[in-house]
């Protein structure tokens, strides 16, 4: 059996997911692959480097740092979340991400990120075992997790790229690809939550006017994401694949200062998590 998982992203409502896998770490679960898409990349990998608790920590620590995210970064470097630190001095210096463990685990794992040439997703699989600060992977997690508007698109071998969820959100009809039999999709909106069109598309045009595939893309995610949020409902009504998803709206911002509202949205998670331990455990048959 291939077991498969499946990380929504969402910002900082990713400490809901953050909160449901850590326990699905700290009860043993293993999975043969992963996709995470922004927050579920950016806090994801931690499941391959088997660092429960460590996306929590630093969220906490730095959320009022003006280093991590803030207009000052936006303003000064073009980035809401600063590149350097976000992804240089934070994982290689402050709270270390365990690249030995993350490469010598055999999960595969991958994050989605949108070409802004061409408007599509693009599936990068996180197996470059490049341990500096400037690794080939934490670039392409990088791109997975940088919003339109509030951040400059990732240049990688000559392409450029943002975030993920703006061309596959919630990319589940790619790991049934990968040809998981059994699959668990961490959701971090409500069941019946329907997606409304892209606010702010002025904004976008000032940004991305040179690339219209991409405007279009973000045009009709909308679109996009309420498909796959119905398909997703009609694959866990057959018993397909397994979801977790918050049972009432998170309510918490893309930037959170607070740490306890952080700690709030990822106990959420932890609970959601532990109800579901034993169906879990017999839908994945362990």
């Amino acid at each position: 059996m291939k077991k498969g998982l499946v990380m929504e992203g969402g910002a900082m409502r990713g400490m809901f997911t953050c909160g449901i896998i850590d326990v699905l770490m700290d009860n043993g679960f293993d999975f043969d692959c992963a996709v995470g898409v922004s927050a579920g990349a950016t806090f994801g990998l931690n499941y391959k480097s088997k660092q429960p608790g460590r996306a929590l920590r630093y969220n906490k620590i730095y959320c009022g740092d003006k280093r991590y995210a803030s207009v000052h970064s936006l303003l000064t470097t073009g980035d809401i979340y600063n590149v350097s630190f976000c992804y240089n001095t934070l994982p290689y210096e402050l709270d270390l991400w365990d690249t030995e463990t993350f490469y010598s685990n055999p999960m595969e794992f991958y994050c989605v990120v949108t070409d802004i040439n061409s408007g599509k997703a693009v599936y990068h699989k996180c197996d470059n075992e490049s341990h500096n600060p400037y690794g080939v992977d934490i670039q392409w997690i990088r791109a997975s997790a940088s919003m339109p508007i509030v951040s400059r698109p990732v240049e990688i071998d000559g392409g450029l790229y943002l975030d993920g969820g703006m061309s596959d959100s919630i990319p589940l009809e790619f790991m049934e690809k990968q040809g998981c039999d059994k699959i668990l999709v961490i959701e971090t909106q409500t069941k019946d939550y329907i997606k409304k069109p892209q606010a702010h598309m002025w904004l976008a045009k000032l940004k991305l006017g040179k690339f219209p595939n991409m405007l279009d893309t973000m045009r009709n995610r909308y679109k996009m994401y309420n498909k796959e949020k119905e398909y997703i409902r009609n694959q866990e009504e057959a018993g397909k694949v397994f979801v977790i998803r918050p049972d009432e709206p998170l309510n918490i911002g893309p930037i959170e200062r607070n740490p306890d509202e952080l700690q709030r949205v990822y106990e959420l998670g932890r609970a959601a998590a532990t109800r579901n331990l034993d169906a879990l455990k017999a839908y994945f048959e362990v």
